[in-house]
């Protein structure tokens, strides 16, 4: 008989660590509800998972009798408090059992109730099913600290990078205070833009997370818009220039799991200071665009010159100067918004600045009726991109009043201009220049282009793609590269008359 009874509980032990088992695997907080109902299963009882002592219940079996709990409330106080582990009591015609669970007060309390008293061998199961509660209550809130880590890690990570691409390093800073990211105390960064399987990117992040919730003396963050993108800000000197190089750090870590990955490409920006970060993610997303057909899919920003740095410093300076002195008056927030919406879609600063698509637009109409421009086009997107640059990249002249100001087409058609928009087209086919030039004409509507052209939308974006990959310019993603592609087929368009 003993050996029997011992071969029952051995049985119904493993049944119950079957149900941990397979609830551990789910990856989800414990399901009280299970566990009681299977002690009901086992024992014939019906047990309630009491929580507090005004009797709060947190879960029970379908036929636990609830009235119960009414003359059990002061004895559930005494229980929940710590002055009593365990207590057997009679209510009408039911047998109660209460055990208190875990170490710290308020401790829940399991009550059990039955028409008669619990075998021994009932009675050790219920204390071993108490047991087991307790462990997976512990476990369930161990899971609930960690994913509360984990949100509260990638919402910080999240602010630092949006202070960066808004160009508020100092930003980013006070927002850190007392835990300080390493990348902060840098002079110069590099943006490395990681494209894989949306269902990989938390699983790297977290791999690479620091104690501290970030990446050691970098920064990897999901991208808010483009799901398959992870955003990594590396200090400069993971990557040095020159041949021969030695990648350090997380560099050689991506560098690594893109080898290792078919399905994984990057971009790699040039080396930026800290408040040019906006700069640096542009760099990286042309860089992206040619690494799908690289031999190691990697692909580096290779310093091409940007247009302000080939047109007459003191007359463009002039001329951005002019174009840009309406937003003098506007606010702070529509001004940063605005150079934002330069270099991603409007959802991507949305989500970025944690606002609504229509305070975007709101704010990008403000700047619309100062300038007189209509953001929407895609000329006028790219005019006001360049007075943009031009004003970050040089300080503001003294004006000379006695030149007469030059328009922007005055600008474009000097040698140097004619020189870049050559480079920047020279690499396209016949076929893939007409294409993209009908898109622009077309302000980067597929469906009206390939309509003017004769040809299906799906070949558009097949040609535009190769255009991608030929020049090195994002045109379809996050559309950085579409202010070059318009300034140049213009220049060309006017040198031509």
């Amino acid at each position: 008989m003993a050996d029997a009874g011992a071969q029952w509980q051995v049985g119904v032990l493993e049944g119950l660590l079957r149900e941990v088992r397979l609830q551990s695997s789910r990856g989800v907080g414990p399901d009280v509800r299970k566990v009681l109902e299977w002690l009901h299963r086992q024992t014939g009882v019906h047990v309630a998972l009491v929580t507090d002592d005004a009797g709060t219940i947190e879960s029970s079996t379908a036929g636990f009798p609830h009235e119960v709990l009414g003359p059990l409330a002061p004895l559930l106080v005494r229980m929940s408090g710590g002055q009593l582990a365990a207590a057997v009591t009679q209510s009408g015609a039911l047998h109660v059992r209460c055990e208190a669970l875990g170490p710290h007060e308020p401790r829940p309390v399991l009550v059990v109730a039955g028409p008669s008293k619990p075998t021994p061998d009932a009675i050790a199961l219920i204390s071993h099913t108490g047991s087991v509660l307790t462990l997976l209550r512990r476990a369930g809130r161990s899971d609930r600290i960690w994913h509360d880590y984990q949100h509260t890690t990638h919402q910080l990570r999240f602010a630092v990078l949006s202070a960066l691409l808004s160009g508020e390093p100092i930003l980013a800073r006070r927002m850190t205070t007392g835990a300080i990211p390493p990348l902060l105390d840098a002079d110069r960064l590099r943006l490395y833009l990681l494209q894989c399987p949306p269902a990989d990117r938390d699983r790297i992040v977290r791999t690479y997370q620091d104690p501290s919730g970030y990446h050691g003396s970098g920064l990897m963050v999901q991208c808010p818009v483009f799901k398959h993108h992870i955003i990594c800000l590396l200090t400069d000197d993971e990557e040095p220039d020159g041949p021969g190089r030695q990648l350090r750090g997380h560099a050689e870590t991506l560098h690594r799991l893109v080898r290792d990955n078919p399905r994984y490409a990057m971009g790699v920006s040039g080396s930026h200071p800290l408040h040019a970060a906006a700069e640096a993610y542009s760099q990286a997303a042309h860089a992206l665009a040619a690494a799908p057909t690289a031999p190691d899919r990697v692909a580096s920003y290779h310093g091409r010159t940007p247009l302000e740095g080939v047109l007459p410093r003191q007359a463009s300076q002039e001329w951005a100067r002019t174009l840009l002195r309406p937003l003098d008056t506007a606010t702070k927030t529509s001004t940063d918004i605005t150079r934002l919406t330069m270099n991603m879609p409007r959802a991507a600063v949305a989500k970025l600045l944690g606002l609504s698509r229509n305070t975007v637009t709101a704010h990008l109409k403000r700047t619309e009726a100062s300038l007189g421009l209509n953001l929407t086009d895609v000329h006028c997107r790219a005019t006001v991109h360049l007075a943009l640059a031009l004003s970050s990249a040089f300080p503001t002249p003294e004006p000379d009043y006695d030149q007469p100001l030059s328009t922007l087409d005055d600008l474009l058609r000097t040698e140097r201009a004619a020189a870049w928009a050559a480079a920047t087209l020279r690499p396209l086919q016949d076929r893939h220049r007409r294409t993209l030039q009908a898109w622009i004409d077309a302000n980067t509507d597929a469906q009206h282009a390939a309509r003017a052209l004769g040809i299906s939308r799906n070949t558009i974006r097949t040609h535009l793609r190769e255009v991608e990959s030929v020049l090195g310019l994002d045109l379809l993603t996050a559309g950085t590269g579409i202010h070059d592609v318009v300034h140049a087929l213009h220049i060309a368009d006017i040198r031509a008359v």
